[in-house]
């Protein structure tokens, strides 16, 4: 970003056609003085703080706050992360302990695969969670009050309006419409009934009409580890909701927990000690960083407004004086991209300051913004840091190479990503119904990403499964192609683009950098596809040869230079864009649906597997390894499957 030092040479005056003009308007000694005048604001515009301190003895008072500002906010930062590493521990301890809480036989690690498969379960689950008390925990957990009353735990089903459903006879009547019905359940009951039941609360539910029900109620708790870190407790709202998802209705019902965390400023509240003071220090220590951020931006903002002034300057001395015009590429050498780099550090630093004081006094708690800002700042700052050592020879090859190889860079990207994005299309929409890292499109591009870098590799073709022999022969040649052409020619011709610029500036490095020139445009082919050039007087055979020159020059045009020659439209292309539009939606569109059909296929399987096999515990991933090693199992395990097909106990109650 930071750019090489123009090199204005003494007032040697070329002679040209431009040069005539200018002496028209000055006299020699005039003009001498002012060429020289301009050359020397530019050659100063471009010296490094040393030299300008060499020069006329400026003294480098950004660079100063630059190095002083790293280490202030730096420093701001490792806090706030301490800090919001406590709010973030508290946030999932607490998740963790009320999944253990209120879930019955809740397990960790068991969030994806934690359902029930029968209706006795279903209400076993919904009663346990009913039931458990905040003040079993050994947390500080409260119901939440409204006054002087707790506020009731809310159990809500969603179910279709109405509905008649046979699978037998493969027969429905149905209103999709989604109606509720919730009940309203006070916490002193579960307290002075001991037990609330299915009777008690003339609680029933359709499965056949049944999308989902939800427990929701409110948990108030205070964060006392941070008084051990000197800072003022906070206090919690938790909003809990237990969803029982049976939209599939596919005999698996899902059971999850989510949990909404509110944070507020507490009531009423007493710590002895000097908490309070070292808050204050924390606060003036915000402020000094946002006045030496705001200084930083001052100084950042008037340099770039003199760049653009003596832009100007220059680009009027050309076109005045000499009738040219300075290419843009040039125009651009004025503005510094380091400074604009700093100055949106400066502002992200002063909003995420401003924050972090809002949170200390307790007036805000978004720690989520607060640490993004602060986060993105801090990177930005230290990315900063690079323009002043650019200013170093043996430390600028990582600048240099970068800025160069940018551009060839961004294009092989965007020709890659074509080819990137065609394979996670095909893999989506053939193997989701058939591999799990291939249900969606982000996990998808996560899946293709990881074996680009070469991670998880045997474990992608191992989980494929194996219920169509043509899907996992397509399997086989889709993921070796992919990673043969991705890892063995895109990943290669990708580091050779870097490797070839970086020993091009190297090769700069010792022979030096080509001189900067205005750019100059080529005229000398006559044949251009806009050139609007005539056909001259020739014999008949040479008309038919430049009439077939032409052609075939014309045939391999690209459609743009086609539209300029002879102003062919390119349908052809248009054609294409519009198809890869409507494919792709089309494509998306049946891999949704898909989707539900893969979805309910595994989850009836799922069920399937934990109504008729006698121990099941769906947690191996090999489903051979449930065996038996006895007669007397074996007979179990038959009389089992044929007394649950007898009597079906699924949510569903299927036919």
């Amino acid at each position: 970003m930071e750019t090489p030092e123009v090199t204005v040479s003494s007032c040697s005056v070329p002679d040209d056609e431009g040069l005539s003009s200018y002496r028209q308007h000055l006299s020699l000694p005039q003009e001498l003085l002012a060429e020289d005048q301009l050359r020397r604001k530019l050659k100063f515009f471009f010296m490094n703080p040393c030299e300008k301190f060499w020069a006329r003895g400026r003294k480098p008072w950004k660079l100063g706050i630059q190095l002083l500002k790293i280490a202030m906010v730096t420093i701001q930062l490792v806090l706030f992360g301490l800090s919001n590493q406590m709010v973030v521990a508290f946030k999932e301890e607490n998740t963790v302990a009320f999944k253990h809480l209120f879930l019955k036989g809740y397990m960790d690690r068991m969030d994806d695969t934690y359902a029930v498969y029968t209706q006795t379960d279903v209400y076993d689950q919904i009663f346990f969670a009913i039931n458990q008390l905040p003040n079993i925990s050994v947390g500080n957990h409260a119901y939440e009050k409204r006054g002087a009353e707790e506020t009731a735990l809310a159990v809500c089903q969603q179910f279709y309006k109405r509905g008649t459903i046979c699978p037998g006879n493969d027969t429905f009547d149905i209103d999709p419409e989604i109606v509720t019905d919730c009940l309203y359940i006070e916490p002193i009951m579960s307290l002075d009934n001991g037990t609330v039941g299915k009777h008690n609360l003339n609680f029933t539910l359709d499965f056949h009409r049944l999308v989902a029900v939800q427990l929701m109620f409110n948990l108030k708790a205070i964060n006392l580890q941070t008084i051990r870190h000197h800072e003022l407790p906070d206090c919690y709202d938790f909003t809990l909701t237990i969803v029982f998802d049976n939209k599939a209705h596919s005999g698996r019902v899902k059971i999850s927990l989510d949990n909404d965390i509110e944070i507020r400023e507490c009531k009423d509240w007493h710590v002895s000690g000097s908490i309070q003071k070292n808050t204050h220090y924390m606060m003036i220590f915000d402020a000094f960083v946002i006045l030496i951020c705001l200084s930083s931006l001052i100084l950042c903002t008037r340099s770039v407004v003199k760049g653009i002034r003596l832009q100007r300057e220059f680009v009027h001395f050309f076109l005045y004086y000499y009738k040219k015009e300075v290419s843009y590429s040039d125009q651009m050498e004025f503005v510094n991209g380091w400074y604009i780099l700093i100055m949106v550090s400066d502002v992200l630093t002063i909003v995420g300051s401003t924050l972090k004081m809002e949170i200390q006094a307790k007036s805000l708690t978004s720690y989520d913004v607060c640490s993004i800002l602060l986060g993105t700042s801090t990177m930005l700052v230290w990315l900063g840091v690079i323009r002043y050592l650019g200013f170093f020879q043996k430390y600028n090859l990582l600048i240099l190479t970068l800025r160069a190889a940018l551009p060839n860079v961004m294009r092989f990207c965007c020709c890659a990503a074509m080819i990137y994005l065609g394979y996670c299309f095909c893999g989506w929409i053939v193997l989701g119904p058939y591999h799990v890292k291939f249900r969606s499109l982000n996990v998808v591009s996560e899946c293709l990403f990881s074996l680009i870098n070469g991670d998880d590799m045997f474990a992608t073709f191992a989980k494929m499964q194996q219920k169509s022999y043509l899907v996992w022969l397509f399997s086989r040649i889709y993921l070796y192609s992919f990673i043969s052409l991705f890892i063995y020619m895109v990943l290669s011709l990708f580091i050779a683009l870097i490797t070839d610029t970086y020993e091009t500036i190297k090769h700069y490095q010792q022979d030096g950098f080509p001189e900067t020139e205005l750019q100059r445009f080529i005229s000398q082919c006559k044949d251009l596809p806009n050139s609007g050039r005539n056909m001259m007087a020739q014999s008949d055979l040479d008309l038919k040869e430049m009439a077939l020159k032409e052609d075939l020059k014309f045939y391999f045009m690209n459609p743009c230079d086609k539209y300029r020659a002879r102003h062919q439209i390119p349908w052809k292309l248009a054609l294409q864009i519009l198809k890869i539009v409507m494919v792709t939606s089309q494509l998306v569109f049946f891999g949704l649906s898909n989707q539900l059909v893969v979805s309910f296929k595994e989850e009836n399987t799922v069920a399937f597997k934990h109504l008729f096999l006698k121990g099941y515990s769906g947690v191996d991933e090999d489903d051979y390894s449930c065996s038996i090693y006895t007669q007397q199992d074996a007979y179990d395990s038959i009389f089992y499957v044929i007394d649950q097909a007898l009597k079906p106990r699924s949510p569903d109650r299927r036919q």
